[in-house]
């Protein structure tokens, strides 16, 4: 799908033109939101292959259920969120419970390199206590403030009001500061 230069396509436009068959427009709207889409995966699931995985299966559910995509609701990323979000979901509870508690330990135990040691061990005390929340707080808290996502955005993603995504957000903050906090006492003493 070609664009002028005064007209930078959208997102829904490209979605319109991929649904009628437009294989560019796919590519293009893939290539724009891929990343996205992965990113949020990842910091759901903390497994890269999962990511990898879901992120194809949201856009082969967008091709399949795109039509029922409607721009008065919210914008296609927050569409594509609430995808991965449902997708993951599903792979999420067929995991036992013991297999996120290894999981989270095996990504506290990442390649500690010695001139990073104190970066490295910041960065995956805040991933393990990201994955350690509950779901709901784990959704509010990737999307808005890892995705930078808007509240109204997170909302249309999370099929929820905007004032739960508020009140989730702050609590799942609440939650992440306690968890960091214990973990830094912990490394102190």
């Amino acid at each position: 799908m070609a664009s002028n230069e005064n007209h930078v396509v959208s997102d829904n436009e490209l979605l319109q033109a991929a649904l009628r068959g437009d294989e560019a427009a796919f590519t293009a709207l893939y290539r724009r939101r891929q990343g996205t889409v992965y990113r949020f995966a990842l910091h759901m699931s903390g497994d890269a292959a999962v990511s990898e995985d879901v992120t194809q299966e949201v856009f082969l559910a967008l091709l399949q259920s795109g039509g029922r995509f409607d721009p008065a609701r919210g914008a296609l990323l927050s569409f594509l969120y609430g995808i991965a979000r449902n997708l993951l979901r599903r792979r999420l509870e067929k995991k036992r419970p013991e297999d996120s508690d290894t999981l989270a330990q095996e990504l506290a135990a990442d390649d500690d390199v010695l001139d990073d040691l104190t970066r490295r061990e910041s960065i995956e005390a805040v991933r393990s206590a990201v994955l350690s929340l509950p779901a709901p707080y784990r959704e509010a808290v990737v999307l808005c403030d890892l995705e930078n996502a808007s509240y109204e955005d997170a909302a249309a993603a999370l099929e929820c009001p905007v004032g739960t995504v508020r009140s989730r957000l702050s609590r799942g903050r609440a939650m992440l500061g306690q968890k960091l906090a214990v973990k830094t006492a912990r490394s102190i003493s």
